[in-house]
Parts: C-alpha cells; structure tokens; sequence
C-alpha cells in the first residue's frame, strides 16, 4: 500500500511558489523563465510540476490572455507552517528549543539575527 502524497511543497515547487508571491499571477512561460534564472529546466518539467501542484492545491489557474494564469493558492505563512513543522517534528522531536539550538551552535544565526531573536521573545511575552 502507497503512502499518500505529501501536500507539502518539494524545493521545486517552492521556487514556484516564491516566483508567484514576488510576481502575482503568471503564465507558464514566465515562470519557466524565472526558474531558469535560478537553475536550467525544461519548461515541459514547470508544466508538470504546476499540474502535480495543482493537485495538491498549492496553485490555481485560470484562464489568461495566451493560456492559462497560475497563482499561488497557498500563501507564505501557511506554506512556511507546514514546512517548519515537518522540520520541527522529524529532526527535532517537536522542539523548537532544539531548532534554535541548533541553529546557535551551528553559527547561522548572525548578531543581527541574535538580536531581532531576541526582540521578537520579548515582545512576545505575554501574549501567549
């Protein structure tokens, strides 16, 4: 028996998605374009990866002037949720205490990063 499909988005279809956050809605080969700019693929390969994300309605079309419009479906929060929860429970046994740590000890976070970290805690206080 198969597992289901993930609703998730891949890497893949997350460049898709930052395309049509920074853009708005775009035709299949603006798109292909703009993905081109980061990494060479076929536009063939964008069309599919729309279709399969369509499925997973992270994206919606409608029709344009020369074919269809794509759109994002799902906005960065909810796309970013999903995404840092999978991480949260698979590498960190639901810890954020140990994402951060991680990220601490593992030197990404810069002074800034530290700072605007520490802000948001305290601003937070209370709140919860």
């Amino acid at each position: 028996m198969s597992r289901p499909r993930s609703t998730q988005p891949t890497d893949g279809e997350l460049e898709i998605l930052r395309v049509l956050w920074d853009s708005g809605p775009a035709e299949l080969g603006f798109l292909h374009g703009e993905i081109c700019d980061i990494r060479p693929v076929a536009k063939t390969t964008v069309a599919t990866m729309l279709k399969v994300m369509l499925e997973k309605q992270l994206v919606r079309r409608s029709r344009g002037d020369r074919g269809f419009l794509w759109s994002a479906r799902v906005t960065r929060r909810v796309a970013t949720r999903g995404l840092v929860g999978r991480l949260l429970e698979g590498a960190f046994d639901g810890s954020a205490r140990g994402l951060v740590s991680h990220l601490l000890e593992d030197g990404r976070l810069s002074a800034e990063d530290r700072a605007d970290v520490r802000r948001l805690l305290d601003n937070s206080r209370g709140k919860r």
